[in-house]
């Protein structure tokens, strides 16, 4: 009797900003291990998030910036990252919020998959939002023409809504290999840039409307040489003043708040008590500024 060879192989989640690749991920991996935020921009880094499927094989999602409009250094190097990775996976995984109409860049974003000539599937996600599923037709019909995907799929990252269906379509169009990673890992990204990524994403629910997307986290100091107990440093950098007392707040509540979410959560993640202490740092136009971006961990 032959044995079932086993795949792997690594597949690229992109799309627009707030498609839902970074909900998509964690709900594949089981953890939180991209920031999610209904800002959009909210990923900065390829992040990978592995998958094993016993008996089948493993697959390496590498979550994408969403695509947009490149301004500042920052977004140039978000948009490399993004044309890395089309490069250099296996397949694509273009994720379309289906529950909004058809503008430019999704035009955009439908281009750089055809250009790369690489193996894709369409997911329209977002489906628990549609009020009539029959809204997906024209969807389906329009994206059909565009494009031979190999397969299209309408789910909800949300919900969990046919990600398993999708996850054994992912599968079954990867290459033959064996796992690269440990069946128990779940992401290559250290810790120190998911705590980092967690820190951020509190600042961004809490600040809401109030801060766009000008900040930063910086892990200064990661301690864990003791036992049960985590000690750790984060600088929030932002490029303004009034921005600095829009996170810390009035009397220093916003700050306590964000601290508070992101200690919980850390301490989920880590599965220790952490010290969590968390100082603002305004660095003008820190965007373009090339070094704070290394620092930052958003290399070319």
């Amino acid at each position: 009797m032959n044995e079932k060879k086993l795949k792997c192989g690594y597949v690229a989640l992109i799309g627009r900003p707030n498609a839902g690749k970074s909900t998509l991920l964690n709900y594949l991996v089981g953890e939180k291990i991209a920031a999610v935020s209904d800002k959009p921009q909210t990923t900065r880094h390829k992040i990978k998030g592995i998958v094993t499927i016993p008996d089948k094989g493993q697959i390496i999602f590498v979550d994408t910036p969403g695509i947009h409009k490149p301004g500042y250094l920052l977004n140039r190097r978000m948009m490399t990252a993004v044309q890395d990775a089309i490069l250099s996976v296996d397949l694509i995984v273009l994720i379309r919020d289906a529950s909004v109409s058809t503008g430019n860049g999704d035009r955009f974003t439908l281009n750089l998959v055809k250009q790369s000539q690489k193996p894709s599937i369409l997911v329209l996600n977002k489906v628990d939002k549609l009020k009539k599923k029959a809204s997906l037709l024209p969807l389906i019909e329009f994206y059909a023409k565009e494009h031979d995907f190999k397969e299209i799929i309408p789910i909800s990252a949300l919900k969990g809504f046919q990600v398993d269906i999708l996850l054994n379509k992912v599968i079954e169009y990867l290459p033959e290999g064996e796992p690269i990673f440990d069946a128990d890992e779940l992401t290559d990204q250290p810790l120190r840039v998911l705590v980092a990524e967690i820190v951020r994403e509190k600042v961004l629910q809490m600040t809401k409307d109030e801060l766009p997307y000008v900040t930063a986290v910086i892990i200064d100091r990661f301690d864990d040489s003791e036992e049960k107990l985590v000690k750790i440093y984060c600088a929030i950098i932002v490029e303004k003043e009034s921005q600095k007392r829009i996170v810390i707040g009035k009397n220093g509540r916003k700050i306590k708040e964000i601290g508070t979410a992101a200690r919980l959560e850390i301490e989920r993640l880590l599965g220790k008590h952490v010290y969590l202490e968390l100082f603002v740092k305004v660095v003008e136009n820190w965007r373009n500024l090339g070094y704070k971006l290394d620092e930052i961990g958003i290399t070319r």
